[in-house]
């Protein structure tokens, strides 16, 4: 495993190698756990070269705050990756990614990025979408992997992709879980023993969500989540919503021929946890 911090060396290393080689990319922001570990076993499967990139992003963080909390154990993730035979790992310098200019690129997805998430993390999707066109200009691969806990940052992605016409597939991986449900996240482990022991309740709320989806009349279903998450004293809902796999619009009725999903946003203390899960 080769670990590299700038972009000219990882270009040259890649362009040594055979122009048939499918490269994978699995962008990442480090503080590693099984689910990122997961989505690189996939890739290992699916290309012949795999390039890991760890960075902390300044300009998809909407508070200074989280920013700085934002957990950092890169000796570690080092470690993991070898044990997973990846091939590169793209450390950049924040100057190596953005020069003296860190601000994010000005971006229009249709609309995907004014709601849920983007409703309540300004900017939030702009600084996404100029870290992730970077790393694939950098990097140039074929394929590009992705979980769906981030299930909006996903379309958001897959839409910049074709606006841009860049030729470069993105795969969508599966939200990888705790044993009691809670999807696996870097922040979790700034969780206090009563805020652990309580999130739980967010994806177990989900299914119940689910169960109850589409006999339920949809305002119902909010009220019943709403009640489930803030009956517990160490979560506080922000947002729950049920919306269309391609808008990201909240819905009023249900139409068979469409997919759609729950999301929700959760704090547990100061520790925001999202989840989502599909419906039909």
């Amino acid at each position: 495993m080769k670990v590299i911090t700038k972009a000219r060396e990882l270009q040259n290393v890649l362009n040594q190698h055979n122009k048939t080689q499918v490269i994978g990319l699995v962008p990442t922001m480090g503080a590693l756990h099984l689910g990122h570990l997961s989505i690189v076993k996939r890739a290992k499967l699916e290309c012949d070269m795999v390039v890991v990139s760890i960075f902390v992003n300044p300009t998809q963080f909407d508070k200074a705050e989280d920013l700085k909390n934002y957990p950092r154990t890169l000796e570690t993730d080092l470690q993991l990756l070898e044990q997973e035979q990846c091939d590169l790992v793209f450390v950049p310098q924040v100057e190596e990614i953005y020069q003296n200019d860190v601000k994010p690129e000005v971006m229009d997805f249709d609309g995907l990025d004014k709601v849920m998430e983007g409703a309540f993390r300004k900017d939030h999707f702009d600084g996404v979408g100029t870290i992730v066109k970077k790393l694939f200009t950098i990097v140039n691969p074929n394929k590009a992997y992705f979980g769906e806990k981030d299930f909006q940052q996903l379309q958001i992605i897959k839409k910049m992709v074709d606006k841009t016409k860049m030729n470069i597939q993105i795969i969508p991986c599966d939200i990888y879980r705790e044993d009691d449900g809670l999807a696996m996240s870097s922040r979790n482990t700034r969780l206090s023993k009563v805020q652990r022991e309580a999130a739980p309740l967010i994806y177990a709320t989900l299914l119940q969500a689910k169960s109850l989806f589409p006999q339920q009349d949809l305002g119902d279903i909010q009220t019943f989540v709403q009640q489930q998450i803030n009956g517990d004293e160490a979560l506080k809902l922000e947002y729950f919503e049920i919306a269309d796999v391609d808008t990201l619009l909240s819905i009023k009725t249900f139409d068979d021929s469409k997919q759609y999903r729950a999301f929700i946003a959760v704090f547990a203390g100061s520790i925001r946890l999202i989840d989502n899960i599909a419906l039909n």
